[in-house]
């Protein structure tokens, strides 16, 4: 408690109010007389309402005493303040859409799933954190999608929960013209957002990284993916890579011609791990394999340690005056214990004046 007080020695003198209570009250003093011959009719007459308060000038005076006292301490509302500073990360998520995501070789809580829909419950966890990740909240987080071509989505961000939202908007491609895996190109406008934030004023990145993410084989686009790669090392854009599925064959969904209903059949698949090593191995980054749920959120969870944000809190106490103003204006502006100070004066000087005048 004597922390809030700015002065606390001078509470001390809070010890002198009850001698001055006990010496006003309970000390008898001498009085004028006069002689009755029987006071007992004078006992029984009712007292006013003014003989009852007689003592209340008295209390008033050691009311404000107090106040007094306590306004010399100074009083201070104490509020806890933290700054964080961060020298934080700016990742890219780079999403692969193509047709070939369809395949529904990932399970949720049992439930067989496509590749996409396992993709977006894991990255929205390592966005936003959950029960096995811990969230990317001083990073900025940007979002590109790609098939044949490739769509930048966000720029990195903050506000993580509106590129989640966007996330969970993407679909697969449905049509055979904007199909394809156009890797390089993918890269490359990563790398181009990462590499603006460099003309935002006050900035403080520690590093840039791309998290790409794809199911198959560079086919389509104007730029091959190790050329990319050179552009984002140049740029020191770290790029880790992720080879999503099994390899050989996968079960993708298909329409039956004879009953109509959907069903399950086994496609050729191939992802191109050599390319996708030979990516993450120039920029300084790393290649994972992700076969199921589990092995995708291990992955994100390592990279997850291995780009740590530096985050610095400083603590402060802010202090707000309760009995002293440096410039009061107004007596709006008069603190709140000096205040009740005068009120209590006031009143005191008011009974005194008017209404037990005849009694003091």
């Amino acid at each position: 408690m004597l922390s809030l007080f700015h002065s606390p020695a001078y509470l001390w003198l809070l010890l002198l109010i009850p001698v001055l209570v006990w010496r006003r009250f309970f000390v008898s003093r001498d009085q004028g007389s006069i002689p009755f011959s029987n006071i007992d009719a004078t006992i029984q007459l009712p007292r006013t309402l003014r003989q009852r308060l007689i003592w209340l000038p008295d209390v008033l005076l050691l009311l404000a005493l107090v106040g007094l006292i306590i306004a010399l301490a100074r009083p201070r509302d104490g509020r806890q303040r933290t700054v964080s500073s961060s020298e934080g990360i700016a990742i890219e998520l780079v999403v692969d859409r193509s047709g070939s995501m369809q395949a529904m070789d990932f399970r949720i809580d049992g439930e067989r799933v496509d590749r996409l829909r396992a993709i977006k419950n894991v990255v929205s966890e390592f966005v936003l954190g959950g029960d096995k990740l811990e969230g990317r909240f001083n990073d900025l987080v940007g979002l590109a999608t790609f098939a044949g071509y490739a769509d930048a989505i966000t720029p990195p961000t903050l506000d993580h929960g509106f590129l989640v939202a966007m996330l969970n908007q993407t679909q697969i491609v449905n049509q055979r013209n904007e199909d394809g895996t156009a890797i390089g190109d993918a890269i490359a406008l990563a790398t181009e957002k990462l590499n603006a934030l460099d003309a935002r004023e006050k900035s403080k990145i520690k590093s840039k990284i791309i998290i790409l993410l794809t199911d198959g084989e560079s086919n389509a686009g104007s730029l091959e993916p190790l050329q990319a790669a050179e552009l984002a090392e140049t740029l020191g854009i770290k790029v880790y890579t992720i080879g999503v599925g099994t390899k050989g064959e996968a079960p993708f969904p298909v329409r039956d011609p004879f009953s109509g209903r959907e069903v399950l059949r086994a496609m050729e698949v191939n992802i191109d791990e050599a390319t996708l090593t030979a990516i993450a191995e120039k920029t300084g980054g790393k290649y994972f394999r992700a076969t199921d749920t589990d092995s995708l959120e291990a992955i994100y969870r390592e990279i997850d340690e291995l780009e740590k944000t530096k985050v610095e809190s400083k603590q402060f106490v802010e202090y707000r005056e309760l009995a002293v103003e440096e410039y009061p204006t107004s007596w709006a502006t008069l603190p709140p214990i000096l205040s009740l100070v005068l009120c209590l004066l006031f009143l005191r000087v008011v009974l005194q004046t008017f209404w037990l005048r005849e009694l003091t």
